[in-house]
C-alpha cells in the first residue's frame, strides 16, 4: 500500500476485520476465472515483433503485476522513450465474464500487506504482466522528448516485447538503467517547473515494532529511482492527453486545487510547523519547494494529500477543457491497465487515433460510464486508506496513555476541534472548550483502541 508500510505485520489482524467491514470483493465468479484461463494462452497474432528489443521493468522488488517496461534511445537532440503498456484490450473480451467483473471494482484495492485485484492473477500477475519469464504482448507507445522536457506521440502501435531484467526500487543501481534514463527524467521535470506544475509526492508512512514491543513511525521519502520512474508515466500520460484534446475527444484526469477552509487548516499547520508560506504566496507556490527528507516538511506533505479534494475522471467536452491543477496540464491516466480499468479504454483509444484517426465503435460511451465506476471505487480506496491510517494511529499510541503531544488546532466546527498533532502525522478532534483556530495547545492520550481505529485525546 502506498500511504502505509506495515513491515512487522502490526495491522495483520485489524486489516483482516476492515476488509470484512468494507466487504471488499475477493473471490472472482467462476465463469470469469474459466474466461481468464482460456484468455491467459491466447497467441499474440496482430502484434509486431519487438523481442530484440531491451526492455526492462522498474517496480517494488515484490510486485508481480507489471504494468509497464520501457526502453530509452537517443534522437538527435531528442530522446525517444519506447514505454510499453501490458496489452489488457489484447486478453479481455468486452462484455465477457471478466470485463464484468472489472466493471464491478473498478480498480485493485490496496491493503497494508494485501491487495484485491482488478483482474484474475492468471492474467493480471502471470499472462498480461511484464514479466522477465517470456515474451509478453503490449501496446508500446513511443514518446519524444525534446531538450526542454516537451513531450509528442512518434508512434503506438501492438507489438510482443521480451522484459530484460524485473529491477526493484529498493536494489536498482545505476548501471542496470539505460544511459539516457536520469535525463529523461530532468527533461521531464523541469518542464513541470517551467509549467509551474506542483506534484506532491508525499512519503509513505511505515509502521514496525522493536524487540522490546514498543511501536515506531518512519516516514520514507520515495527514493531517487521512483522518482525518476514516475517521469517515464508522467510522459506518456501528458503525451496522450495531448492527442486526445488534437482530436477533441479521450477522457481525462481533472484536479481543483484545496480551496477555503482546507487552506486555512493547512495554513495553521504550516505557522505551527514553522514553514514560511507568505500571505500572498498560493499553496502551489509552497509545495514546490518542501523536502520530504525533513521530517517536519514530510508531515505537511502528508496534511496536503489529506486535505486535497481528489482527482476525478471526466470525458472531453466541448467549452470545458480537461484540466489538472497538480500537473498544470491536461492529463489522463494510460499507464497502469492491470490495477486500473480506466487505463485500458485510454490505451484503446490511443492506440485507435494513433493508427486510424478514429475511436473504437463504443469508445465515447465508455468514456461517458467510466467516471462513475472509477468515483465509486476511488470512494472505496480512500475509505480503505483513511481505515487503515486510522487504525496504525490506533496501533501505533497504544500503551501510551497518559502522554502529551503537541499539537495545532486546525478548524473548529459541530464536531468539536480538529487537531493537527506535531511530532506524529495523527488528526484527531476534541471538545472545543473554548479554543481558537490556529492556537497552538497540548493534548493528552486518553485511551488508543485498535478494535474500533480510534485514539481519543483530552486537552492537558
Amino acid at each position: 500500500m502506498k500511504a502505509l508500510l506495515d513491515s512487522s505485520n502490526c495491522l495483520t489482524a485489524g486489516i483482516a476485520r476492515l476488509r470484512e467491514e468494507i466487504g471488499l470483493i475477493a473471490p472472482f465468479p467462476q465463469d470469469a476465472l474459466d474466461e481468464a484461463a482460456t484468455a491467459a494462452a491466447r497467441a499474440p497474432d496482430a502484434h509486431r515483433d519487438r523481442t530484440g528489443e531491451r526492455f526492462i521493468t522498474l517496480d517494488p522488488a515484490s510486485s508481480t503485476d507489471l504494468d509497464q517496461a520501457f526502453a530509452i534511445e537517443q534522437s538527435g537532440a531528442d530522446l525517444l522513450l519506447h514505454y510499453a503498456i501490458a496489452d489488457l484490450g489484447w486478453f479481455v473480451r468486452e462484455r465477457g465474464a471478466v470485463d464484468r467483473a472489472a466493471w464491478k471494482r473498478g480498480m485493485t484495492q490496496y491493503l497494508p500487506g494485501d491487495r484485491v485485484p482488478l483482474y484474475p492473477p492468471v492474467l493480471g500477475e502471470k499472462a498480461a504482466s511484464l514479466l522477465p519469464d517470456g515474451p509478453r504482448p503490449a501496446v508500446v507507445f513511443t514518446i519524444r522528448i525534446d531538450p526542454a522536457g516537451e513531450v509528442a506521440i512518434d508512434g503506438i502501435e501492438r507489438a510482443v516485447i521480451r522484459s530484460r531484467a524485473k529491477l526493484g526500487y529498493e536494489t536498482v543501481r545505476k548501471d542496470d538503467l539505460p544511459e539516457q534514463f536520469g535525463e529523461l527524467s530532468r527533461r521531464i521535470h523541469a518542464a513541470e517547473r517551467a509549467r509551474g506544475a506542483a506534484r506532491v509526492d508525499p512519503p509513505q508512512q511505515e509502521l514496525g515494532r522493536t524487540e522490546d514491543g514498543r511501536f515506531w513511525l518512519a516516514l520514507n521519502p520515495q527514493s531517487e529511482a521512483e522518482l525518476d520512474n514516475a517521469a517515464l508515466s508522467l510522459a506518456c500520460n501528458l503525451a496522450v492527453a495531448k492527442l486526445f484534446v488534437a482530436h477533441r475527444t479521450g477522457l481525462f484526469r481533472v484536479m481543483q486545487e484545496p480551496q477555503g477552509r482546507a487552506v486555512k487548516r493547512l495554513r495553521a499547520s504550516a505557522r505551527a510547523r514553522g514553514i514560511a508560506w507568505a500571505r500572498n504566496e498560493s499553496l502551489r507556490v509552497v509545495e514546490r519547494r518542501l523536502d520530504a527528507g525533513r521530517p517536519e516538511e514530510a508531515a505537511f506533505m502528508l496534511e496536503i494529500r489529506r486535505a486535497s479534494r481528489g482527482a476525478s475522471y471526466a470525458p472531453f467536452a466541448e467549452g470545458s477543457p480537461p484540466w489538472h491543477s497538480a500537473m498544470e496540464a491536461a492529463y489522463v491516466h494510460a499507464t497502469a491497465p492491470l490495477r486500473r480499468l480506466a487505463d485500458r479504454y485510454v490505451v484503446e483509444a490511443a492506440l485507435a487515433l494513433a493508427q486510424s484517426g478514429r475511436l473504437p465503435d463504443g469508445m465515447e460511451q465508455a468514456f461517458r460510464g467510466l467516471p462513475r465506476v472509477m468515483a465509486r471505487a476511488a470512494t472505496t480506496a480512500n475509505r480503505v486508506e483513511n481505515a487503515a491510517l486510522d487504525l496504525a494511529e490506533a496501533v501505533l499510541l497504544q500503551g501510551r496513555e497518559g502522554e502529551t503531544f503537541r499539537a495545532v488546532v486546525t478548524e473548529i466546527g459541530q464536531r468539536g476541534a480538529r487537531l493537527q498533532l506535531l511530532d506524529i502525522p495523527v488528526v484527531t478532534r476534541i471538545e472545543t472548550d473554548g479554543l481558537r483556530e490556529h492556537e497552538q495547545i497540548e493534548v493528552r492520550l486518553i485511551a488508543a483502541d485498535p478494535a474500533v481505529r480510534e485514539a481519543r485525546f483530552e486537552l492537558a
